[in-house]
């Protein structure tokens, strides 16, 4: 710019030069006007070199300017390049944590199928040893009630061994006498009944199970069954079975974990809105559930899914707060982070 500005100044000197030049006398040539005509030449000279610089000049701030264009062109490239490699990889890891994630529900899943198989053993060997004890208390009762006919049946069989032993081929406990000599002659309990005898007159028989939920199966039983039916992908029939869980034991535990399957597989039917209904009634009417964390964070998935931005991140962010170091509450932070969202709702100031 300066350089321009000194040359337009040089410029209207010459041109003030050459008007005085003009307008004086002919006879006035002389010295003085040879050394003004050689002063104004270089002059001339010079802005000439002057020009030619400048052109240089430019022509090199030209090219540093396309240089610069250029690397910032590069940059551009490597930076475009650099947000899809982290796109991809947050995708990718997104999608593992969505594996593990489905994993780790397999692997409650599993453990629930075997909790509800363990209860129902347990069950059947209570209900193995209640028969054993009924069993046990009728045999004495026969003993009391007979004992003239507790050593002759050890003759009647013809397979019997020495009075004591266990008949050929038998897996029985030996017998022990009838009458024990410091028992003040009270009959023994390990005194068989005769084999021709019929129904035990005496014996007690065993208690009644009570009916529990209007008649329906022990919940160990209806649950069981449910979630095995569940687990094998036959959800409309898993769907019956959790409805009768929910319905003849609505204040057990195990109907929260009937309404989350329940959810679970409204959601992978697409049907969102009804799975968000059963985790609701896992969250509010069984809060002490296992399953209460992964109810929170699948129904933020099925709010998002719905469209309800903010009120699947509210849900997420509730997640966090009530459960900070659950798996789901790692999950929920993983979303969030991938939609650009904070975890924590900022306060007002």
């Amino acid at each position: 710019m300066i350089n321009h500005r000194t040359l337009k100044q040089t410029r209207f000197a010459c041109t003030l030069l050459a008007l005085a030049l003009a307008a004086t006398p002919g006879f006035a040539v002389n010295k003085d006007m040879v050394q003004l005509q050689t002063q104004v030449h270089d002059l001339q000279d010079a802005v000439a070199h002057m020009q030619q610089s400048n052109d240089e000049r430019m022509g090199v701030l030209k090219d540093l300017v396309q240089q610069t264009a250029d690397s910032v062109n590069k940059m551009s490239v490597a930076v475009q390049t650099l947000e899809q490699k982290l796109s991809a990889q947050q995708d990718t890891a997104n999608g593992k944590v969505d594996q593990v994630s489905g994993q780790v529900q397999s692997l409650n899943d599993s453990l629930d199928e075997v909790k509800a198989r363990l209860n129902t053993m347990e069950k059947a060997l209570q209900s193995v040893q209640s028969q054993q004890q009924s069993i046990d208390a009728a045999l004495q009762n026969m003993a009391a009630a007979n004992p003239a006919n507790a050593a002759p049946g050890t003759a009647a069989n013809p397979d019997a061994g020495a009075p004591g032993m266990a008949p050929a081929g038998s897996s029985l406990p030996p017998m022990q006498p009838a009458t024990a000599p410091d028992n003040g002659g009270k009959p023994s309990a390990g005194v068989p009944f005769s084999p021709t005898q019929g129904p035990y007159a005496n014996a007690t028989p065993p208690p009644a199970a009570l009916p529990t939920g209007a008649g329906a199966p022990p919940v160990s039983d209806l649950y069981g069954t449910a979630l095995r039916d569940y687990m094998a992908a036959k959800y409309s029939l898993a769907t019956t079975e959790f409805g009768q869980v929910v319905q003849s034991y609505p204040d057990d535990s195990l109907a929260g974990n009937a309404y989350y399957y329940m959810g679970e597989i409204d959601y992978r039917a697409g049907k969102f809105a009804a799975a968000i209904k059963n985790y609701d009634r896992v969250v509010d009417q069984y809060p002490a559930n296992q399953k209460v964390a992964v109810a929170h964070l699948h129904k933020g998935s099925a709010l998002l899914a719905l469209k309800q931005r903010d009120a699947g991140i509210a849900e997420l962010r509730a997640l966090i707060q009530r459960f900070p170091n659950s798996p789901e509450a790692s999950q929920a932070r993983t979303k969030l982070n991938g939609m650009g969202v904070p975890s924590v709702a900022k306060r007002p100031s």
